[in-house]
C-alpha cells in the first residue's frame, strides 16, 4: 500500500500530517476519539479544510474528521469537487469517509495509522483504488504512524480508568 514519494514530498507529508494530529489533540481535548484531518490544495500549499471528529459532542456519525474538512474545503474551493487537493488524516479513513474521499474526486490520500477493524484504504478493503468506481485515490500511509498511534492508545486507556 502506498506509492514512493520523493525526499520533499515525504518532508511536506510530514509537516501537514503534523497540522491534522493538531485537529486530533483538539478532540482529545474535547473527550472524543482523537481522529484529526486536513485538506491541502497541491497547487498552493493551502490548508483549505480542517476537521477532527465530534461524533459525541454534535450527537451524530456523520460528524467524522474527514466529513468536517471536505465541507469546509468545498466551500473554500467553491466545488464538491476536490481535485488538486491531499488529505491527511491520523487514522485510516472508514467506509463513509473512503466514500466521500472518492466522489469528492480527491487526488492523494494520506494517513498515519491503520485501522483494523474499519479501514477501507487497505486494512479492511481498499475502497479508494477499486477500478470499478469512475474515480481512484493515491494512497500514503505511515506518516507520523506512531504519535497518532500514542495518541490514539492514550485516549482509549484513560477512558478504560474512567468506566
Amino acid at each position: 500500500m502506498g506509492s514512493t514519494r520523493s525526499e520533499n514530498e515525504n518532508e511536506n507529508d510530514v509537516k501537514y500530517m503534523r497540522e491534522a494530529m493538531k485537529q486530533a489533540v483538539k478532540a482529545y481535548e474535547t473527550g472524543e476519539v482523537p481522529i484529526g484531518c486536513i485538506i491541502v490544495e497541491n497547487a498552493t500549499g493551502k490548508v483549505i479544510g480542517r476537521g477532527y471528529n465530534r461524533r459525541n459532542t454534535d450527537r451524530t456519525t456523520l460528524a467524522h474528521a474527514e466529513i468536517t474538512a471536505i465541507k469546509k474545503a468545498s466551500k473554500a474551493a467553491g466545488d464538491w469537487r476536490l481535485e488538486g487537493c491531499t488529505i491527511y488524516i491520523t487514522l485510516e479513513p472508514c467506509p463513509m469517509c473512503a466514500g466521500a474521499i472518492v466522489q469528492a474526486r480527491i487526488d492523494r490520500c494520506v494517513f498515519a495509522a491503520p485501522s483494523d477493524k474499519a479501514g477501507c484504504a487497505g486494512s479492511v478493503v481498499n475502497l479508494l483504488d477499486m477500478s470499478g468506481f469512475n474515480h481512484q485515490v493515491e494512497i500514503t500511509s505511515g506518516v507520523l504512524e506512531e504519535e497518532s498511534q500514542a495518541l490514539i492508545k492514550k485516549f482509549f486507556k484513560e477512558l478504560r480508568e474512567r468506566v
